[in-house]
């Protein structure tokens, strides 16, 4: 796994390979978003993970925002009691890649890595 990037302080830790692969995808869209992370019920485990694009005009106050040099990281306050210290990582292996959330906060995770139980 790569290393998160450490400085400022950030509530979500997105590893360079993550914040690399999430820009790349994001200039396919052809506009300025920001990304969008959040919990939702379902998943094998009881809760999985969502990742989303969206307008930043769409932030609310009470949303947390990470910034990492003006690409936002945006998560509402019922998710991130979930998914605060949560490390975003991305590997492009042929076998088992894709984006990988590593969360503290979880007491079970399923097999894929896209769901949780806490």
């Amino acid at each position: 796994m790569t290393t998160a990037t450490q400085t400022p302080k950030r509530s979500i830790q997105m590893t360079d390979a993550s914040l690399n692969q999430v820009i790349a995808l994001r200039e396919k869209q052809g506009t300025d978003l920001c990304l969008r992370v959040g919990v939702r019920q379902g998943g094998c485990s009881g809760m999985s993970y969502t990742m989303t694009f969206e307008d930043p005009s769409n932030i609310q106050e009470s949303d947390e925002v990470d910034d990492y040099e003006g690409f936002k990281v945006v998560c509402d306050r019922k998710s991130m009691l979930y998914l605060y210290g949560l490390v975003l990582d991305y590997s492009d292996a042929m076998i088992g890649g894709g984006f990988q959330f590593t969360n503290p906060n979880a007491n079970q995770t399923c097999g894929c890595g896209k769901s949780f139980s806490a």
